[in-house]
Order: structure tokens, then C-alpha cells, then sequence
């Protein structure tokens, strides 16, 4: 699906627009989802029209792509936002490698790998447009990606074979049937369950498939749970200790330097994935002070965060947001969908809480502030940032801004 240029480009002027929303009386708060994944990267999608359902289905009326390492699914995104009315964010997520970080043993979003630092781009250009130096990292970081993963599939048929368990794949195959462009760790875990089910027609055999396949360790999940299934299987066979984990190459990770001038150069916003408590109390080296946390982010030049509330405790997620957005950050929520679990897309806090109007304002000006950037980048203009730094004395002018292209869009 091919658009030759932005949806934002035919919009009129701010000045228009500005007082186009000033005249509507209706102005009700929105619920926004900004990131999520499409198959373009992996999803609990089948497809990205069925992000679009869901999302008209549960009344949410903004909607991100989030997808790792591509921006293949923009044009589609666009297309079916314009069909469904749904306010589309044009965003990407990589995987940085932090190397002081992780020398010194700091562990920043991911509670397992220190120095690893999951981060995200905003609003970028739509279509997507960028210098050829940053498409040629993009490109060598999906090609190192999947060269990790076709190893894994290598070393799993290896293991399979020497276990005599009747299963064997090919790589490009499984790359072509389940995967776009970006082959990952999940879509062999996917394929490795359907093969499954596909070998074994009870239940019962399929469990002791499963329990023969973990060498003997029981499943935990329920024979029906297809999410739960895969991640046991990635924690069994992909993941470090597993039979055909392959260990990442330094030269799957930029530096985040790299990452954040990749995502400028696309016309977005860098911005901080925030884990915050993940499930337990417990909080990574790097985030468990938010104040310190703040110092850092504006010495790296970051003044947008995101977050995903429903794996946070709801008072310890608030309390953050709050402090953040006091300190003038741009802030959005988003539920991710990267994992096969099919979750709602309207968002809620840890343990199904709804968010409350605080939480959804704070939401949906982050959402603005990035849905105007997007709208002055397209039309030529000078978006969010002045260089690598954000405009946050002229946040409350992008957020009315923001409001109103999302008002002409719906």
C-alpha cells in the first residue's frame, strides 16, 4: 500500500486549524493508545487492519505503530487510519547498548541485560524518509537480527534431530509464513507451537510433545493458552541456557548516540521507554530514582517518555507520571501487543484499573505534542525540536496545535 505523500500534507495552516477547534464545543477527553506492534516487526496482530478493528471496537481514537527496527507498515497504517477515522502516531523502537552502562553493571529498561536500553522514536516522517546513512544501520541492524534467529533455527533442528523429535524447519520458510521483513525470537517460538499442534491432534499428546521437547519439564501452561505456551517455549530453547539460544553480536546494537540522531534525522522525537516497577516492587538501577532519572534524560537530550501502565502499580505509575509531566515532559501510554497475548487496546493500570482523567489528559497532550510535530514536519515546517533539543517552553502551544490536527483528522 503506497502513499506518494503524508496524510498531514493537504491540512491547512496552523492559524486555520487553531481556530477551526476553538469553535468546537464538544471536547471530549480520548482514549489513546500510542504503541503498539504490528506483524511488521511481531504482534499479537494478524494483520494491521485488525489493530484498526480492535481500536474503533473499544473507542479508542488515537493510535501508534511502534514496530522495532522498520518503518515498513507506516503507509498502511496511514491508509487504514484515514478508513477508520483513528488519529495514526508514526513511531519506531531499537535496542541501544549503553557500553559504560554495561561495564558498570547498570541495568536501565530491560531487568535483565545491563546497558541494554530499549528506545523509542516519535512522530516521525510519513512516508518515511531518511538519509541514507541511517536507512544502511537500519537495514544492517534487521540483517543481524535475522541472522541470529536463522542460527537459532539451525542449532533448534540440530537439537530436535539429535532428540529424535520429528520436527525440523526452514528458516526463509517460517521467515515467509509468519514473519515480514524482521524474522524474531517469537515468530520461531510461534512456529515451534503450531508444528505442535500440527504433529499431535489431543491435547494430551501435545503436552507430552511440549514436556518431551523441554526434556522433561513440565508445561505450566494451559494446553489452550497459545501465549503462555510460546513464552515457555522461548524460555526453555531461545533464551540464555535453551538448546538453541544464540547470544546477540555487539553489532546488533547502536549506541544510543546513533539511535537518538537515526530518529531526528527521520523528523521524530527520541524518547524514553519507561519500565518502572516491573511486577514486583522492584525497579532497575537507572529508574529507581526518579529524580536522578530526570537529570539524566535531559543530559541526554530526552524530554519524552513513554509507558505502559497496565505492568506498573497503578500509585507508584501515577505518582511517576505526574512528576514527570510537572518537570515539562511530552508523555504518552501505549499496551505494546508484542507478545501473542491478545490484551484490550483500551488502556487500564496494573491490575485493570482505568485510568483515571489526570492520567488520560496527560496522555492525550503527550499524544498532541506529537500528533503537531508530525503535522509541522510534514508541511515543512520546524516540528518539536530545535536540533536535538525539545521545545518545552512552547509545549502548551503544541499541545492545542496537536488537539486540533487530531480534531481535522477525525
Amino acid at each position: 500500500m503506497e502513499l506518494n505523500e503524508s496524510i498531514f500534507i493537504s491540512f491547512p495552516e496552523p492559524e486555520e486549524l487553531l481556530n477551526g477547534y476553538k469553535k468546537q464545543t464538544k471536547k471530549p477527553l480520548p482514549d489513546i493508545n500510542g504503541h503498539i506492534h504490528t506483524p511488521h516487526s511481531f504482534s499479537a496482530f494478524s494483520e494491521i487492519e485488525q489493530a484498526f478493528q480492535l481500536t474503533d471496537e473499544a473507542g479508542v481514537s488515537v493510535l501508534g505503530i511502534n514496530d522495532f527496527y522498520t518503518t515498513d507498515g507506516y503507509d498502511e497504517f496511514a491508509a487504514l487510519a484515514k478508513k477508520y477515522k483513528i488519529f495514526p502516531l508514526f513511531n519506531i523502537e531499537f535496542m541501544a547498548l549503553q557500553k559504560d552502562l554495561q561495564e558498570a553493571g547498570v541495568r536501565v529498561n530491560d531487568p535483565s541485560n545491563p546497558g541494554r536500553t530499549y528506545f523509542s522514536g516519535k512522530g516521525l516522517r510519513q512516508p518515511a524518509k531518511m538519509s541514507e546513512t541511517s536507512f544502511k544501520k537500519i537495514k544492517d541492524l534487521q540483517e543481524e537480527s535475522n541472522r541470529q534467529t536463522f542460527e537459532m533455527v539451525t542449532k533448534l533442528n540440530a537439537f530436535f534431530a539429535e532428540n529424535k523429535i520429528d520436527i525440523q524447519f526452514d528458516a526463509a520458510e517460517v521467515q515467509q509464513r509468519l514473519a515480514k521483513n524482521l524474522f524474531r525470537e517469537r515468530h520461531i517460538a510461534q512456529a515451534i507451537r503450531i508444528a505442535v499442534f500440527e504433529k499431535e491432534e489431543t491435547d494430551l499428546g501435545r503436552a507430552a510433545l511440549l514436556n518431551a521437547i523441554f526434556q522433561g519439564k513440565t508445561i505450566k501452561s494451559a494446553i489452550d493458552d497459545f501465549a503462555g505456551l510460546e513464552n515457555e517455549i522461548r524460555g526453555n530453547l531461545l533464551k540464555s541456557g535453551g538448546a538453541a539460544f544464540v547470544p546477540e553480536d555487539p553489532k546488533a546494537f547502536l549506541s544510543l548516540e546513533e539511535v537518538k540522531e537515526i530518529i531526528i534525522d527521520a523528523g521524530g522525537i527520541p524518547c524514553y521507554p519507561v519500565l518502572l516497577d516491573f511486577g514486583n516492587g522492584n525497579f532497575t538501577d537507572y529508574e529507581a530514582d526518579k529524580e536522578k532519572l530526570l537529570q539524566e534524560l535531559l543530559k541526554n537530550d530526552v524530554y519524552s517518555i513513554e509507558l505502559i501502565p497496565a505492568r506498573n502499580n497503578y500509585d507508584i505509575f501515577k505518582n511517576f507520571v505526574k512528576f514527570f509531566n510537572k518537570n515539562g515532559f511530552a508523555i504518552t501510554f501505549g499496551s505494546e501487543h508484542n507478545t501473542p497475548k491478545l490484551d484490550p487496546i483500551k488502556l487500564s493500570g496494573g491490575g485493570g484499573i482505568e485510568l483515571d482523567d489526570e492520567l488520560k489528559t496527560i496522555n492525550y497532550e503527550g499524544a498532541a505534542v506529537v500528533a503537531a510535530h508530525q503535522y509541522l514536519i510534514a508541511k515543512g515546517k520546524e516540528g518539536y525540536l530545535n536540533g536535538k533539543k525539545a521545545k518545552t517552553g512552547e509545549k502548551e502551544y503544541f499541545i492545542e496545535l496537536g488537539k486540533a490536527v487530531i480534531a481535522y483528522f477525525q
